[in-house]
Protein backbone atom coordinates (compact mmCIF):
# COMPACT_ATOMS: atom_id res chain seq x y z
CA UNK A 1 0.00 0.00 0.00
CA UNK A 2 0.76 3.37 -1.08
CA UNK A 3 -1.09 6.34 0.65
CA UNK A 4 -1.88 9.46 -0.92
CA UNK A 5 -0.39 13.06 -0.55
CA UNK A 6 -3.60 14.09 1.35
CA UNK A 7 -3.50 10.76 3.33
CA UNK A 8 -0.46 11.88 4.64
CA UNK A 9 -1.09 15.68 5.16
CA UNK A 10 -4.09 14.38 7.37
CA UNK A 11 -1.89 12.09 9.28
CA UNK A 12 0.22 15.06 10.16
CA UNK A 13 -1.95 17.70 10.74
CA UNK A 14 -3.79 15.43 13.68
CA UNK A 15 -0.41 14.26 15.17
CA UNK A 16 -0.10 18.15 15.43
CA UNK A 17 -2.62 18.52 16.54
CA UNK A 18 -2.59 15.83 19.30
CA UNK A 19 1.25 17.11 20.39
CA UNK A 20 -0.31 20.87 20.59
CA UNK A 21 -3.36 20.11 22.68
CA UNK A 22 -4.74 23.26 21.58
CA UNK A 23 -6.70 24.87 19.08
CA UNK A 24 -4.59 25.53 15.74
CA UNK A 25 -4.98 27.06 11.71
CA UNK A 26 -4.88 25.10 9.09
CA UNK A 27 -2.30 27.89 7.95
CA UNK A 28 -0.02 27.21 11.00
CA UNK A 29 -0.11 23.23 9.71
CA UNK A 30 0.95 23.86 6.72
CA UNK A 31 3.98 26.57 7.60
CA UNK A 32 5.07 23.97 9.86
CA UNK A 33 5.01 21.50 6.86
CA UNK A 34 6.15 23.37 4.44
CA UNK A 35 3.05 22.13 2.57
CA UNK A 36 0.64 23.98 0.30
CA UNK A 37 -1.82 26.39 2.34
CA UNK A 38 -4.90 25.22 -0.20
CA UNK A 39 -4.23 21.58 -0.19
CA UNK A 40 -4.00 22.05 3.56
CA UNK A 41 -6.97 23.81 3.71
CA UNK A 42 -9.02 21.17 1.78
CA UNK A 43 -7.15 18.13 3.77
CA UNK A 44 -8.85 19.76 7.11
CA UNK A 45 -11.81 20.27 5.12
CA UNK A 46 -11.83 16.55 5.26
CA UNK A 47 -10.60 15.86 8.33
CA UNK A 48 -13.76 18.15 10.01
CA UNK A 49 -16.21 16.78 7.73
CA UNK A 50 -15.29 12.32 8.74
CA UNK A 51 -15.11 14.35 12.56
CA UNK A 52 -11.45 14.12 12.80
CA UNK A 53 -11.41 17.88 13.92
CA UNK A 54 -13.78 20.31 14.40
CA UNK A 55 -13.25 23.95 12.59
CA UNK A 56 -14.40 26.88 14.35
CA UNK A 57 -14.57 30.62 12.16
CA UNK A 58 -14.33 34.13 12.93
CA UNK A 59 -11.58 35.49 15.69
CA UNK A 60 -9.85 32.76 17.60
CA UNK A 61 -11.37 30.22 15.53
CA UNK A 62 -9.32 27.03 13.83
CA UNK A 63 -8.73 23.79 14.09
CA UNK A 64 -9.39 21.26 17.13
CA UNK A 65 -8.74 17.33 17.25
CA UNK A 66 -13.01 16.64 17.96
CA UNK A 67 -11.58 13.16 19.46
CA UNK A 68 -9.32 12.23 22.22
CA UNK A 69 -5.64 11.00 20.44
CA UNK A 70 -6.50 7.50 22.10
CA UNK A 71 -9.96 7.10 20.30
CA UNK A 72 -8.56 7.75 16.48
CA UNK A 73 -7.03 4.76 15.09
CA UNK A 74 -4.34 5.18 12.05
CA UNK A 75 -6.38 2.04 10.24
CA UNK A 76 -9.63 4.92 10.27
CA UNK A 77 -7.81 7.34 9.32
CA UNK A 78 -6.47 6.04 6.22
CA UNK A 79 -9.66 3.69 5.16
CA UNK A 80 -11.01 7.40 5.19
CA UNK A 81 -8.89 9.11 3.23
CA UNK A 82 -8.09 6.36 0.87
CA UNK A 83 -10.98 4.89 0.20
CA UNK A 84 -10.42 1.23 -1.68
CA UNK A 85 -7.45 -0.67 0.01
CA UNK A 86 -7.19 -3.79 -1.39
CA UNK A 87 -4.28 -4.86 -3.22
CA UNK A 88 -6.36 -6.41 -6.62
CA UNK A 89 -9.42 -5.56 -7.92
CA UNK A 90 -10.69 -9.09 -7.31
CA UNK A 91 -10.34 -9.35 -3.28
CA UNK A 92 -13.21 -7.55 -2.92
CA UNK A 93 -15.00 -8.22 -6.13
CA UNK A 94 -15.94 -11.72 -7.89
CA UNK A 95 -15.84 -12.86 -11.46
CA UNK A 96 -12.96 -10.29 -12.64
CA UNK A 97 -10.68 -12.53 -13.41
CA UNK A 98 -10.58 -15.88 -15.92
CA UNK A 99 -8.58 -18.03 -13.18
CA UNK A 100 -10.45 -17.00 -9.83
CA UNK A 101 -11.86 -20.44 -9.71
CA UNK A 102 -8.71 -22.14 -8.68
CA UNK A 103 -6.38 -19.02 -7.77
CA UNK A 104 -4.97 -18.67 -4.38
CA UNK A 105 -3.70 -15.44 -4.69
CA UNK A 106 -6.76 -13.69 -3.67
CA UNK A 107 -6.95 -15.44 -0.64
CA UNK A 108 -3.35 -14.59 0.64
CA UNK A 109 -4.06 -10.60 -0.78
CA UNK A 110 -7.43 -11.00 1.27
CA UNK A 111 -5.41 -12.25 4.02
CA UNK A 112 -2.48 -9.70 3.81
CA UNK A 113 -5.13 -7.10 3.91
CA UNK A 114 -6.54 -8.03 6.71
CA UNK A 115 -3.50 -7.98 9.09
CA UNK A 116 -2.26 -4.88 7.60
CA UNK A 117 -5.50 -3.09 8.98
CA UNK A 118 -5.50 -4.64 11.82
CA UNK A 119 -2.04 -3.46 12.97
CA UNK A 120 -3.06 -0.09 11.47
CA UNK A 121 -6.07 0.13 13.79
CA UNK A 122 -4.34 -1.33 16.90
CA UNK A 123 -1.64 2.23 16.16
CA UNK A 124 -3.58 5.17 17.86
CA UNK A 125 -3.06 8.72 17.06
CA UNK A 126 -1.28 9.43 20.79
CA UNK A 127 1.37 6.40 19.97
CA UNK A 128 2.71 8.24 16.95
CA UNK A 129 2.30 11.63 17.97
CA UNK A 130 5.98 13.72 18.35
CA UNK A 131 6.41 15.74 21.52
CA UNK A 132 6.51 19.27 21.99
CA UNK A 133 10.16 19.27 22.09
CA UNK A 134 10.55 17.41 19.18
CA UNK A 135 8.58 19.78 17.00
CA UNK A 136 10.43 22.64 18.98
CA UNK A 137 13.67 21.21 17.50
CA UNK A 138 12.24 21.39 13.66
CA UNK A 139 13.97 23.89 11.47
CA UNK A 140 12.19 27.11 10.64
CA UNK A 141 9.88 26.50 7.83
CA UNK A 142 11.41 28.18 4.21
CA UNK A 143 9.05 30.70 3.04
Amino acid sequence: MRLTTHTDYALRTLMYLATIGKRATAAQVAQLYGVSGNHMAKVVNQLARHGFVRSLRGIGGGIELARDPRDICLGEVIEVFEGNLHLLACVATDQVCSIESFCKLKGALAEAERVQLDYLNSVTLADVAPTRKQLTLLPAPSL
